[in-house]
């Protein structure tokens, strides 16, 4: 079963269709494995600086049919993330960094628009509230970060237009960046799909890596043949931990969408009337944005852990806490009481300790990779492009010296303990986040324990 964006996505029949396999023995200059946002805003950007570069893009299922495919479509920028930004790389480069996420989405609607591609962008921003009284001022320690560094990208929102704002009274305070869009991710990725071929990029879907052979040159191995390459780009984030560099770098933790039928009429009446990405401030982030034909999309993270960051069928289909999701949502907003959810599904996030992507070479510099955006990769992705595109040409520019291209980051601890230590750490932030909610106090022990999450959409203290 896919998104329902994929179906929304697809070619008449439910889904889009796959593209030509990879079959016999090929040669390229640059190899991309990984068909989703990263791998393909790569691919094109390596076209952008050298067109005559032949480039192989491998996918192993259809181009988007990972998370970029099956993420809520929230492109948010960096500044919420300010805090691990300025440690991973420091205050100058946090604040350059920054200021491109914020770019980096004006460039999706650019995009879209030189294209001809429909992905519903809608630039209306994001607003970061609290639904309980322990979530309001979250947002206080970022903001004063930021401001130290003369910038204000959050204005707040006095409760009552808040309300009016988000159509729902669970809303207690909040602050508004207005930088953020809404898009319908799957027609971005498989309109990106389109662009690459359209400008050379050889791309083979239904083609799992199933080797990488390190030699001089690199030789990429599927079922159906190879890739041999003089540089390869390793684009496959949550699938990332197969890499043996990477397995400590990231824990996969699922995500869960749910959508309704439309119910414009009633998003008019509620007085949410725009395409602003809406999230609450809890670590389990609930994130909830409508569409164009006035459906409610809501989206819970820090779901199920993979063991050993291996991404089995539970990380694919139906959503398993699909009842939570429309409980959640008729809290939110009591008229969807009698709306049917359409559809739902689940899919993989890599989750690193800051909650920030990382990109580095593996041993060797025709070797790059990328991962780690931790649930906010539509925007992030557009500069993970450019960075992976001047890592893998071998160009010496502010992209491929970026402050994000370092060393995997550490802190997760080998199997069975992280399996188990990360049940016990989420159990316990579902029990603090259920206890804020009935406004009860949190144990001395399940707060210590929630305080060793990685950080999430929302960052940790």
């Amino acid at each position: 079963m896919r998104s329902w964006w994929l179906s929304e996505a697809g070619d008449g029949d439910g889904e889009p269709q796959a593209g030509a396999a990879l079959e016999g023995s090929h040669r390229a200059e640059v190899c991309i494995v990984g068909g989703g946002f990263t791998g393909l805003w790569t691919a094109l950007r390596i076209k952008e600086h050298a067109p005559q570069t032949e480039v192989a893009l491998v996918e192993a299922d259809i181009c988007g049919g990972g998370p970029s495919g099956r993420n809520g479509g929230f492109a948010l920028s960096f500044w919420h993330h300010f805090a691990a930004l300025d440690h991973a790389c420091g205050s100058v480069e946090a604040l350059r960094l920054a200021r491109a996420s914020c770019d980096a989405i004006d460039e999706i609607g650019a995009f879209c628009e030189e294209h001809g591609i429909d992905a519903h962008y809608r630039h209306d921003g994001w607003l970061w509230t609290a639904t309980n009284a322990a979530q309001v001022g979250a947002w206080n320690s970022t903001i004063a970060d930021i401001s130290s560094h003369g910038e204000e990208p959050f204005v707040a929102v006095e409760p009552a237009e808040l309300v009016e704002r988000t159509g729902s009274s669970s809303h207690i305070a909040g602050v508004f960046e207005a930088t953020a869009a809404t898009i319908q991710p799957a027609l971005l990725a498989r309109n990106l799909l389109r662009v690459a071929r359209e400008r050379g990029v050889r791309v083979f879907e239904g083609s799992p890596m199933l080797a990488l052979e390190r030699s001089t040159p690199l030789v990429v191995r599927t079922a159906g043949g190879d890739v041999t390459a003089d540089r390869v780009v390793l684009a496959i984030n949550a699938w990332s931990g197969q890499v043996r560099e990477l397995r400590r770098a990231f824990v996969v933790v699922s995500s869960d969408i749910a959508i309704t039928d439309p119910v414009p009429d009633a998003l008019q009446n509620s007085g949410w009337r725009d395409g602003s990405c809406i999230s609450d401030s809890r670590l389990m982030v609930n994130y909830y944005r409508t569409t164009r034909d006035g459906r409610i999309a809501l989206g819970k993270g820090g779901g199920r852990l993979a063991y050993g960051t291996r991404i089995d069928s539970s990380f694919s289909g139906r959503s398993p806490v699909e009842a939570d999701l429309a409980a959640r949502l008729r809290l939110l907003y009591p008229f969807t009481a009698a709306v049917p959810v359409t559809a739902s599904w689940t899919g993989p996030i890599d989750r690193t300790v800051d909650g920030l992507p990382f990109f580095t070479a593996l041993g060797r510099p025709d070797l790059v990779c990328g991962a780690g955006y931790s649930g906010n990769g539509v925007g992030p992705s557009v500069l993970g492009g450019r960075i992976l595109a001047s890592m893998a040409l071998g160009l010496d520019d502010e992209w491929a010296r970026c402050g994000l291209v370092r060393r995997p980051p550490r802190g997760m601890p080998g199997e069975p303990a992280r399996y188990v230590g990360g049940n016990i750490v989420r159990n316990a932030v579902g029990r603090k986040e259920r206890a804020e909610d009935d406004g009860r106090p949190v144990s001395a022990a399940d707060r210590a324990l929630a305080g060793l999450a990685p950080a999430g959409l929302v960052p940790l203290d």
